[in-house]
């Protein structure tokens, strides 16, 4: 078993200040597999002491430090790409070839585009006799889930560093793995103690304390939209920055004149990837409702072709869910759909045929979907698809928008502009058109209670950035 009960603060990996053992829990077999401890306020208050100190030092670096810091960090991350392909596997289930081919390989893009934004990011700039600078926001509180472990740590830990500020990550307590072996990767790094802080924990203490923590300048989080509910509360009464990037239960429009085939294999494909278990899964596929019939059928074949097993086989597709209580989340949703009278297509409730240990459900698919069902309106966060008939384009943009959520959508036409068109109508803050993959260049982030703020890119960058203007910086001519 492996042993990962240290912090990592001020540049060395410290004993906590008590012991509060937690086990680490292969979702594939149910065993420990690794031990951390489970902090308390003492830890973060060390953690921020270090990165506030070192904030006054770091924050004065020049652009071309910073440039070498993050291209040292980014040789390392790529020398220890296959361990944290295995670590991030083995901690909260995805396939191994999904890890190697997604999950390390995300974390690595956005360093590599960090980079790309700072050689050319415009700090400073000159309005009229006003200065206009850009600094670095101070100390941030970085808190990150359990689903995509290394995206959504480098998203945060890569501009933070590039803007010039000190950290505290608290990475999710049920996958914490990556995030030591990224703390080790720092440390190899000559990047100066403190910059970079790690205090293992839960969301109620740990989590709570840095958000609440008034010489914590800003606070970063990822999950649930009931847990940012609670950060933003913790986080308001010392009126920090707070940007959040929440739920989501993005729709998959597949427009009359599609490929209908191959958009609903696709779709059901991009629902299902990392087990279901990402924000902007295309969870609500809307389809022509004379076509409901051949919708029907290509995603039933779709989803028995993409059968759950053993993460470490290159050959399988879905892994087990994360942990015990998503899997049990997961099954109430699938019988919920049930009860409520969707058509059942594919999967159901229980494990896979064959597997009898593990966090493993069925790939199901829900055909007849009403908009106002349980499962159309909540996140499941599982490989859950819900198929929703609409008659004409006014109606498949309703239903799209009638939702609580706007991460991420999604339109398939035969007819470009026809796509364009719509994708305007979407209220999310990311629209794929014809299966377009992701821009790591571009922004993530979502409307209504999908969060606030932007990841990614130059507008990843800008959120850990205060805007200064200096008045008569420039005399009057």
């Amino acid at each position: 078993m492996l042993d990962h009960r240290n912090f990592y603060i001020d540049g060395e990996w410290i004993t906590p200040s008590i012991e509060h053992a937690h086990h680490v829990i292969n979702p594939a077999t149910e065993e420990p597999i690794a031990m951390i401890t489970l902090g308390s306020p003492e830890d973060v208050n060390r953690a921020v002491t270090a990165a506030k100190r070192a904030f006054e030092s770091y924050s004065q670096t020049s652009i071309h430090e910073r440039l070498d810091w993050l291209r040292q960090i980014i040789d390392l991350y790529q020398e220890k790409s296959q361990e944290m392909a295995e670590i991030i596997s083995l901690e909260m289930g995805a396939p191994v070839s999904l890890a190697r081919k997604a999950q390390v390989p995300a974390g690595l893009a956005h360093f590599l585009e960090v980079v790309k934004v700072l050689e050319q990011f415009r700090f400073e700039e000159l309005k009229g006799t006003t200065l206009m600078r850009k600094e670095p926001i101070g100390v941030c509180g970085l808190i990150t889930p359990w689903n995509w472990p290394m995206n959504q740590i480098a998203c945060k830990v890569a501009p933070a560093l590039a803007a010039g500020c000190t950290m505290i990550l608290k990475p999710s307590e049920l996958a914490p793995l990556s995030a030591h072996l990224l703390a080790e990767i720092i440390h190899g790094s000559d990047l100066p103690p403190g910059v970079f802080n790690l205090v293992d924990g839960d969301g109620p203490t740990v989590g709570a304390a840095i958000a609440s923590h008034p010489e914590v300048d800003m606070v970063s989080f990822t999950g649930s939209a009931r847990a940012g509910v609670a950060v933003a509360v913790a986080a308001a009464p010392t009126v920090k920055r707070v940007t959040q990037e929440l739920g989501g239960k993005s729709a998959n429009v597949i427009l009359d004149d599609a490929d209908l085939e191959t958009a609903v294999r696709d779709g059901v494909r991009a629902c299902f990837r990392n087990t279901g278990q990402s924000c902007n899964a295309p969870t609500r596929m809307l389809v022509p409702r004379r076509r409901i019939l051949d919708a029907e059928n290509v995603a039933r074949e779709a989803a028995e072709s993409m059968p759950a097993g053993d993460p470490k086989c290159d050959q399988t597709d879905l892994g087990p869910l994360s942990n015990k209580l998503q899997y049990e989340k997961v099954q109430s949703y699938i019988r919920r759909g049930i009860d409520e009278g969707a058509k059942l297509i594919s999967g159901g409730l229980g494990r896979p045929h064959g597997i009898d240990r593990g966090f493993f459900v069925r790939p199901t698919v829900f055909s007849n979907v009403c908009n106002n069902m349980t499962i159309a309106r909540e996140e499941i966060f599982g490989p859950v698809l819900c198929i929703i008939p609409y008659d004409h384009d006014d109606e498949a943009a309703q239903i799209t928008n009638d939702s609580p959520y706007g991460l991420a959508g999604f339109v398939t036409s035969g007819n470009l502009d026809r796509a364009r068109l719509f994708a305007k109508r979407i209220r999310a803050g990311n629209v794929h058109i014809n299966g377009a993959r992701v821009d790591f260049g571009g922004c993530f982030g979502g409307y209504k209670q999908s969060g606030n703020g932007r990841e990614w890119g130059e507008a990843g960058l800008e959120e850990f950035l205060e805007l200064k203007a200096i008045f008569g910086y420039q005399p009057l001519t």
